[in-house]
């Protein structure tokens, strides 16, 4: 990473990225480790200082290993368990940890520090020659055109003119207030809420619980989210006339509203602030080579931990889409599925969440003994502990239409979901490893249980190109072939995630989700299904013709 100003002499950015808050870094890494050449601007003089997100899901942490910086982040972070729902009676209802099988190969709910993501995100970047970032850096306003995006840039205090850049992709990861938005004059549908929250992080404090605790106490809900070296979280709902949003609360009342659980200084209040919250998803995440990502494109209430989440989720699903179009590996239509894939996903996050306040932070005494009254016997039930301690109320990040392939209208329903990631051996050394290190950064093809004949059937086709990886079922060693990894189960799970695919191939994209299951003999017909996003064709020779984007990329 190169620390730079707008207008420098040097290779020109492909993509340029607003914003360095945790989605535009993810996506600046995400990009530059497929070698994309990315300039990140940000207003600000550096970082942001505000704990605004507090959890990553299992599913950021692996995006962050998919960026090589997962490592890095795992000091930061309390490996977590989930979260415990308290009642009205100060009882705990249930504790909802997960699925429990670390489907994603990480933790599933695991509390951090804002301002030190960002920071050691930052900080990583310098390990990617093309990508360079410009801090104290303001977007002024844009001109689009057939083949690029003109971005006027300048610095954020207006003092020295603004210098033009032209890129072919300008992505606006700039926050709720996005100026990127602004701009292209996209709205955003949704409501926002009267109720005022005051957010406090402390230090010295005493909780050292890997939970968040929701306490579902009517007559004043509270969150409370320990994290590291005695920092923790708390949020209580106000009531009429103690704070009013964007203010900085008295020291008076956070002491107040901290007595049940601790006592305080001001010394040990780290920062304070009271703020309203948002349901809100912009028109279009796509306007012709922009794209809308994070808070400023789609906003939710904090109840289920989502909001920093959905805008990894949103880092992952375009920047592979934008290196394989830039790369002139794919054409136009693939950007497209963006906004197809992640839009019905962010709605039902944002509903989910809409929800879970309406009902555990009811201020309500008459619903919330409902609630109570509701949730003890559930999970009297199998079905009911299934469902609220394995948080099977959570959305799953399903796509059902997209970069995806369904024969005949049907599928596996692995297809179009994330892929597990098991441990499995690898190698003639037997080493032990993360399915997804196995499977490298681009596209990969597994193997289950395939033999030689079944191998050959795709040998030649036009599938994407990327790592073949030959799966071994039955507690057998790993084989040796040019051309192919081979894989075994490690420790029972691979055994049990795949076994029920023997003798088929699991197409999986650079972001882990599933594109396609299939037999050998079904080869031809899923690259026939892809080739909907493949670059154009010369008509005269039916060779490829490079896309304008790869031309000036190259």
């Amino acid at each position: 990473m190169t620390a730079t100003s707008p207008g420098h002499p040097g290779p020109p950015p492909q993509v340029l990225v607003v914003g360095a808050g945790p989605t535009g870094l993810t996506a600046a890494h995400l990009l530059g480790s497929a070698g994309v050449r990315v300039l990140l601007v940000e207003r600000n003089a550096g970082t942001s200082d505000d704990a605004k997100a507090i959890s990553l899901d299992d599913e950021s942490l692996r995006i962050l290993q998919c960026a090589g910086v997962d490592e890095a982040i795992y000091p930061l972070i309390v490996p977590g368990t989930g979260t415990k729902y308290f009642g009205v009676d100060g009882r705990p209802l249930v504790h909802a940890r997960g699925p429990g099988d670390r489907r994603h190969g990480h933790p599933f709910k695991n509390p951090f520090a804002q301002p030190d993501l960002e920071r050691v995100l930052l900080a990583e970047l310098r390990r990617l020659p093309t990508v360079e970032a410009s801090f104290g850096t303001r977007l002024y306003s844009l001109e689009r055109f057939d083949d690029r995006v003109r971005a006027w840039l300048g610095p954020a205090d207006g003092e020295a003119a603004a210098v033009s850049v032209d890129v072919p992709y300008v992505l606006g990861c700039d926050g709720g207030r996005s100026t990127v938005r602004e701009l292209l004059g996209v709205p955003m549908q949704g409501r926002s809420f009267p109720d005022v929250w005051l957010v406090a992080d402390t230090l010295d404090d005493p909780h050292d619980q890997r939970y968040g605790m929701h306490h579902g106490d009517p007559r004043r809900p509270v969150v409370i989210v320990a994290g590291r070296d005695g920092r923790c979280r708390y949020e209580f709902r106000l009531r009429p006339g103690e704070c009013a949003p964007g203010a900085a609360p008295p020291f008076e009342l956070v002491r107040e509203l901290l007595r049940p659980y601790r006592e305080i200084t001001p010394a040990q209040v780290e920062r304070a602030v009271a703020y309203t919250f948002h349901a809100l998803l912009a028109d279009r995440l796509r306007e012709g080579r922009c794209f809308l990502l994070g808070d400023a494109a789609h906003m939710m209430p904090p109840f289920a931990g989502q909001g920093l989440n959905s805008g990894l989720r949103d880092a992952v699903n375009l920047s592979w889409k934008l290196a394989e179009v830039l790369a002139g590996r794919a054409g136009d239509a693939l950007l497209d599925t963006y906004d197809t894939e992640r839009r019905p996903h962010a709605r039902a996050v944002i509903d989910l969440s809409v929800r879970l306040g309406d009902i555990v932070m009811t201020t309500s005494m008459a619903r919330a003994r409902v609630r109570d009254l509701l949730v003890r016997a559930a999970v009297r039930t199998p079905w009911g502990r299934r469902y609220l301690r394995e948080m099977r109320y959570r959305p799953v990040a399903r796509v059902r239409t997209g970069a995806v392939v369904r024969l005949d209208g049907s599928a596996d329903p692995l297809v179009g979901t994330p892929l597990p990631q098991p441990h499995v051996l690898y190698g003639a050394a037997l080493r032990v490893a993360r399915l997804d290190d196995v499977l490298g950064s681009g596209w990969s093809l597994l193997g289950v249980g395939i033999d030689d004949t079944g191998w050959a059937a795709v040998e030649g086709a036009e599938l994407p190109p990327g790592r073949h990886v030959d799966l071994v079922l039955d507690d057998r060693t790993p084989r040796e072939h040019p051309g192919r990894e081979g894989i075994a189960d490690s420790d029972g799970r691979a055994e049990a995630l795949f076994s029920r695919l023997a003798g088929r191939f699991v197409l999986v994209r650079p972001d882990r989700l599933v594109a396609a299951v299939f037999t050998p003999e079904e080869t031809g017909r899923v690259a026939q299904h892809l080739d909907r996003f493949a670059p154009p064709r010369d008509p005269a020779t039916t060779a490829r013709i490079p896309s304008i984007i790869s031309g000036a990329a190259s």
